[in-house]
Protein backbone atom coordinates (compact mmCIF):
# COMPACT_ATOMS: atom_id res chain seq x y z
CA UNK A 1 0.00 0.00 0.00
CA UNK A 2 1.25 3.57 -0.75
CA UNK A 3 1.68 5.80 2.16
CA UNK A 4 0.39 9.28 0.95
CA UNK A 5 2.36 12.70 1.71
CA UNK A 6 0.36 14.99 3.61
CA UNK A 7 -0.92 17.73 1.04
CA UNK A 8 -0.38 20.62 3.56
CA UNK A 9 3.15 19.09 4.01
CA UNK A 10 4.17 18.64 0.83
CA UNK A 11 3.58 22.04 -0.18
CA UNK A 12 5.12 23.92 2.63
CA UNK A 13 8.28 21.80 2.06
CA UNK A 14 7.98 22.61 -1.71
CA UNK A 15 7.20 26.37 -0.70
CA UNK A 16 10.07 26.31 1.88
CA UNK A 17 12.73 24.25 -0.98
CA UNK A 18 12.42 27.00 -3.30
CA UNK A 19 12.94 30.27 -0.76
CA UNK A 20 16.06 31.99 0.18
CA UNK A 21 14.63 32.49 3.63
CA UNK A 22 15.31 28.99 5.27
CA UNK A 23 18.84 28.88 3.88
CA UNK A 24 19.35 32.11 5.51
CA UNK A 25 17.25 30.47 8.37
CA UNK A 26 19.89 27.47 8.42
CA UNK A 27 22.86 29.93 8.46
CA UNK A 28 21.97 31.91 11.06
CA UNK A 29 20.95 29.07 12.82
CA UNK A 30 24.14 27.46 12.32
CA UNK A 31 26.06 30.96 13.16
CA UNK A 32 24.46 31.25 16.15
CA UNK A 33 25.56 27.28 17.42
CA UNK A 34 28.92 28.40 16.15
CA UNK A 35 29.21 31.08 18.41
CA UNK A 36 27.89 29.13 21.08
CA UNK A 37 30.67 26.31 20.53
CA UNK A 38 33.39 28.82 20.22
CA UNK A 39 32.54 30.81 24.13
CA UNK A 40 32.21 27.06 25.65
CA UNK A 41 34.94 26.25 24.28
CA UNK A 42 36.83 29.38 25.18
CA UNK A 43 35.54 29.12 28.61
CA UNK A 44 36.88 25.39 29.17
CA UNK A 45 40.47 26.43 28.21
CA UNK A 46 40.52 29.21 30.24
CA UNK A 47 39.29 26.98 33.20
CA UNK A 48 42.25 24.41 32.53
CA UNK A 49 45.76 25.84 33.30
CA UNK A 50 47.72 24.23 30.02
CA UNK A 51 47.54 21.83 27.73
CA UNK A 52 50.09 19.33 29.43
CA UNK A 53 49.01 20.45 33.13
CA UNK A 54 46.81 18.73 35.37
CA UNK A 55 43.98 19.64 33.62
CA UNK A 56 42.56 17.43 31.11
CA UNK A 57 40.83 19.86 28.33
CA UNK A 58 39.39 16.51 26.09
CA UNK A 59 37.66 15.44 29.26
CA UNK A 60 35.91 18.90 29.68
CA UNK A 61 35.52 19.36 25.78
CA UNK A 62 32.12 16.90 27.36
CA UNK A 63 30.35 20.42 28.39
CA UNK A 64 30.76 21.55 25.26
CA UNK A 65 27.10 18.88 24.35
CA UNK A 66 24.67 20.86 27.19
CA UNK A 67 25.62 24.18 25.97
CA UNK A 68 25.19 23.70 22.34
CA UNK A 69 21.93 21.76 23.42
CA UNK A 70 20.37 24.29 25.54
CA UNK A 71 21.45 26.59 22.63
CA UNK A 72 19.05 24.74 20.21
CA UNK A 73 16.47 24.37 22.43
CA UNK A 74 16.26 28.14 23.22
CA UNK A 75 16.34 28.72 19.61
CA UNK A 76 13.57 25.68 18.95
CA UNK A 77 11.49 27.61 21.50
CA UNK A 78 11.85 30.97 19.98
CA UNK A 79 11.54 30.30 15.99
CA UNK A 80 8.54 27.22 16.26
CA UNK A 81 5.84 29.30 18.01
CA UNK A 82 6.81 32.15 15.17
CA UNK A 83 6.25 29.65 12.56
CA UNK A 84 3.53 28.20 13.10
CA UNK A 85 1.44 31.40 14.25
CA UNK A 86 0.48 32.01 10.75
CA UNK A 87 -0.02 28.97 9.54
CA UNK A 88 -3.94 29.66 10.01
CA UNK A 89 -3.96 33.34 10.36
CA UNK A 90 -1.78 33.57 7.43
CA UNK A 91 -4.04 31.94 5.08
CA UNK A 92 -6.83 34.32 6.34
CA UNK A 93 -4.63 37.30 5.62
CA UNK A 94 -3.96 36.18 2.09
CA UNK A 95 -7.82 35.02 1.72
CA UNK A 96 -6.62 31.74 1.12
CA UNK A 97 -8.34 29.83 4.30
CA UNK A 98 -11.32 29.42 2.92
CA UNK A 99 -10.43 27.86 -0.13
CA UNK A 100 -8.68 25.92 1.55
CA UNK A 101 -11.20 24.81 3.80
CA UNK A 102 -12.86 23.62 0.66
CA UNK A 103 -10.67 20.76 -0.05
CA UNK A 104 -11.24 17.03 0.98
CA UNK A 105 -9.17 17.09 4.02
CA UNK A 106 -10.22 17.40 7.54
CA UNK A 107 -9.31 19.95 9.75
CA UNK A 108 -7.63 17.94 11.75
CA UNK A 109 -5.57 16.88 8.73
CA UNK A 110 -4.80 20.36 8.15
CA UNK A 111 -3.75 21.47 11.75
CA UNK A 112 -1.56 18.42 11.84
CA UNK A 113 -0.08 18.75 8.24
CA UNK A 114 0.82 22.52 9.56
CA UNK A 115 2.88 21.46 12.58
CA UNK A 116 4.36 18.46 10.91
CA UNK A 117 5.74 21.02 8.05
CA UNK A 118 6.86 23.33 11.24
CA UNK A 119 8.60 20.14 13.21
CA UNK A 120 9.92 18.74 9.50
CA UNK A 121 11.88 22.75 9.22
CA UNK A 122 13.09 22.68 12.73
CA UNK A 123 14.33 19.15 12.09
CA UNK A 124 16.38 20.17 9.01
CA UNK A 125 17.97 22.78 11.80
CA UNK A 126 18.69 20.57 13.97
CA UNK A 127 20.44 17.95 11.76
CA UNK A 128 22.40 20.79 10.22
CA UNK A 129 23.86 21.27 13.48
CA UNK A 130 25.07 17.57 13.85
CA UNK A 131 28.50 18.10 13.18
CA UNK A 132 29.07 20.97 15.63
CA UNK A 133 27.39 18.52 18.30
CA UNK A 134 29.12 15.51 17.05
CA UNK A 135 32.98 17.02 18.83
CA UNK A 136 31.12 16.55 22.27
CA UNK A 137 31.06 13.03 21.23
CA UNK A 138 34.51 12.21 19.57
CA UNK A 139 36.24 12.46 22.96
CA UNK A 140 34.28 10.09 24.78
CA UNK A 141 32.37 10.16 28.12
CA UNK A 142 29.27 10.14 26.28
CA UNK A 143 27.18 7.42 24.32
CA UNK A 144 26.15 8.30 20.74
CA UNK A 145 22.61 7.23 21.40
CA UNK A 146 22.40 10.26 23.89
CA UNK A 147 22.73 12.35 19.94
CA UNK A 148 19.48 10.58 19.27
CA UNK A 149 17.50 10.82 22.18
CA UNK A 150 18.24 14.20 22.25
CA UNK A 151 17.00 15.26 18.14
CA UNK A 152 13.54 13.51 20.01
CA UNK A 153 13.74 15.86 22.79
CA UNK A 154 13.86 18.00 20.32
CA UNK A 155 10.90 17.00 18.09
CA UNK A 156 8.89 16.90 20.86
CA UNK A 157 9.42 20.50 22.09
CA UNK A 158 8.54 21.44 18.59
CA UNK A 159 5.70 19.58 18.57
CA UNK A 160 4.79 21.20 22.14
CA UNK A 161 5.40 24.80 20.97
CA UNK A 162 4.12 24.26 17.50
CA UNK A 163 0.36 22.99 18.78
CA UNK A 164 0.31 26.26 21.13
CA UNK A 165 1.82 28.55 17.69
CA UNK A 166 -1.32 26.85 15.74
CA UNK A 167 -4.61 27.40 18.51
CA UNK A 168 -3.19 30.92 19.15
CA UNK A 169 -2.95 31.42 15.00
CA UNK A 170 -6.59 29.86 15.05
CA UNK A 171 -8.04 32.40 17.76
CA UNK A 172 -6.68 35.45 15.94
CA UNK A 173 -7.21 37.27 12.78
CA UNK A 174 -3.62 38.74 12.42
CA UNK A 175 -0.65 36.50 12.55
CA UNK A 176 1.46 39.67 14.56
CA UNK A 177 -1.41 38.68 16.72
CA UNK A 178 -1.21 35.07 17.23
CA UNK A 179 2.79 35.19 17.60
CA UNK A 180 2.13 37.59 20.76
CA UNK A 181 -0.64 35.71 22.02
CA UNK A 182 1.61 32.35 21.71
CA UNK A 183 4.54 33.76 23.67
CA UNK A 184 2.31 34.87 26.55
CA UNK A 185 0.56 30.92 26.85
CA UNK A 186 4.30 30.07 26.27
CA UNK A 187 5.08 32.08 29.43
CA UNK A 188 1.48 31.20 30.98
CA UNK A 189 1.86 27.42 30.88
CA UNK A 190 5.23 27.36 32.50
CA UNK A 191 4.25 29.87 35.21
CA UNK A 192 1.09 27.37 36.07
CA UNK A 193 2.77 24.07 36.46
CA UNK A 194 5.04 26.32 39.47
CA UNK A 195 2.44 27.95 41.39
CA UNK A 196 1.21 25.11 43.79
CA UNK A 197 4.96 24.48 44.61
CA UNK A 198 4.89 28.34 45.44
CA UNK A 199 1.77 28.08 47.31
CA UNK A 200 3.22 24.94 48.89
CA UNK A 201 6.69 26.57 49.87
CA UNK A 202 5.07 30.02 51.44
CA UNK A 203 1.92 28.80 53.15
CA UNK A 204 3.41 25.60 54.43
CA UNK A 205 7.03 27.52 55.19
CA UNK A 206 7.45 26.18 58.32
CA UNK A 207 7.33 21.94 57.27
CA UNK A 208 9.28 20.97 54.45
CA UNK A 209 7.29 18.24 53.16
CA UNK A 210 6.25 18.77 50.01
CA UNK A 211 3.28 16.84 49.18
CA UNK A 212 2.77 16.24 45.46
CA UNK A 213 3.02 19.78 44.68
CA UNK A 214 5.87 18.93 42.02
CA UNK A 215 3.74 16.81 40.26
CA UNK A 216 2.21 19.56 38.34
CA UNK A 217 6.36 19.92 36.89
CA UNK A 218 5.39 16.91 34.64
CA UNK A 219 3.82 19.23 31.92
CA UNK A 220 6.50 22.12 32.03
CA UNK A 221 8.70 21.61 29.28
CA UNK A 222 11.73 23.66 31.23
CA UNK A 223 11.68 20.78 33.80
CA UNK A 224 11.37 18.09 31.31
CA UNK A 225 14.78 19.57 29.86
CA UNK A 226 15.98 19.99 33.23
CA UNK A 227 15.59 16.15 33.96
CA UNK A 228 16.85 15.09 30.30
CA UNK A 229 20.07 16.88 31.00
CA UNK A 230 20.44 15.94 34.64
CA UNK A 231 20.18 12.03 33.83
CA UNK A 232 22.66 12.29 30.54
CA UNK A 233 25.29 14.15 32.38
CA UNK A 234 24.64 12.46 35.91
CA UNK A 235 22.27 9.02 35.24
CA UNK A 236 20.19 10.59 38.57
CA UNK A 237 16.80 12.19 38.75
CA UNK A 238 16.66 16.14 39.65
CA UNK A 239 13.98 14.87 42.23
CA UNK A 240 15.30 11.84 43.44
CA UNK A 241 17.28 11.11 46.71
CA UNK A 242 20.62 11.93 44.70
CA UNK A 243 19.26 14.51 42.15
CA UNK A 244 20.27 17.68 42.23
CA UNK A 245 17.13 18.94 44.58
CA UNK A 246 18.01 16.13 47.71
CA UNK A 247 14.62 14.66 47.89
CA UNK A 248 13.93 11.83 49.76
CA UNK A 249 10.65 9.65 50.89
CA UNK A 250 9.91 12.21 53.86
CA UNK A 251 10.33 15.00 51.55
CA UNK A 252 8.08 14.36 49.02
CA UNK A 253 4.47 12.60 48.44
CA UNK A 254 4.42 8.74 47.44
CA UNK A 255 3.55 9.17 43.58
CA UNK A 256 6.42 11.73 43.23
CA UNK A 257 9.01 9.96 44.96
CA UNK A 258 8.03 6.94 42.72
CA UNK A 259 8.41 8.76 39.76
CA UNK A 260 11.79 10.27 40.37
CA UNK A 261 12.81 6.26 40.40
CA UNK A 262 15.16 6.23 37.33
CA UNK A 263 13.95 7.85 34.57
CA UNK A 264 10.14 7.12 34.64
CA UNK A 265 9.84 11.19 35.44
CA UNK A 266 11.41 11.92 32.28
CA UNK A 267 9.11 9.36 30.10
CA UNK A 268 6.38 10.45 32.08
CA UNK A 269 6.37 14.06 31.45
CA UNK A 270 7.08 13.43 27.72
CA UNK A 271 3.81 11.73 27.75
CA UNK A 272 2.05 14.83 29.51
CA UNK A 273 3.81 17.56 26.97
CA UNK A 274 2.38 15.27 24.06
CA UNK A 275 -0.78 14.99 25.69
CA UNK A 276 -1.45 18.28 25.91
CA UNK A 277 -0.35 19.42 22.59
CA UNK A 278 -2.34 16.61 21.42
CA UNK A 279 -5.50 18.49 23.09
CA UNK A 280 -4.63 22.07 21.62
CA UNK A 281 -4.45 20.32 18.07
CA UNK A 282 -7.68 18.95 18.80
CA UNK A 283 -8.84 22.36 19.89
CA UNK A 284 -7.59 24.09 16.68
CA UNK A 285 -9.14 21.40 14.87
CA UNK A 286 -12.60 22.16 16.35
CA UNK A 287 -11.84 26.00 16.37
CA UNK A 288 -11.49 26.01 12.31
CA UNK A 289 -13.75 23.47 11.72
CA UNK A 290 -16.44 24.91 9.00
CA UNK A 291 -19.38 22.96 10.09
CA UNK A 292 -18.90 23.75 13.82
CA UNK A 293 -19.18 27.71 12.13
CA UNK A 294 -22.24 26.91 10.28
CA UNK A 295 -24.04 25.03 12.54
CA UNK A 296 -23.71 27.54 15.22
CA UNK A 297 -25.10 30.48 12.32
CA UNK A 298 -27.98 28.00 12.08
CA UNK A 299 -28.49 27.60 15.20
CA UNK A 300 -28.65 31.99 16.18
CA UNK A 301 -31.10 32.33 12.91
CA UNK A 302 -33.66 29.60 14.88
CA UNK A 303 -33.64 31.81 18.26
CA UNK A 304 -33.96 34.98 16.40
Amino acid sequence: MRVQLNPIVKKDLQVTARSMRFSWGLFAYEAVLTLAFMLGLLSIQSSVDSYYGNGNVYQDLVNLFPVLAVSQVCIVALIVPIMTAASISGEKERQTFDLMMTTCMSPLSIVFGKVASAVIRILFYVIGSLPIMALSFVVGGLRWSVLLYFVLAVILLSVFAGSIGILCSALCKRSISAVILSFITYFLLNILTVIPLLVRVIWFSKSQYLGESLLPLLFNPFMFYEEFFMQILTGDSLFGNTGGMHFSRTDVGFLTYSFAQGKIWMFLSAGCILLVSFLFILLTAWRIDPLRASSGRKAGRRNQ
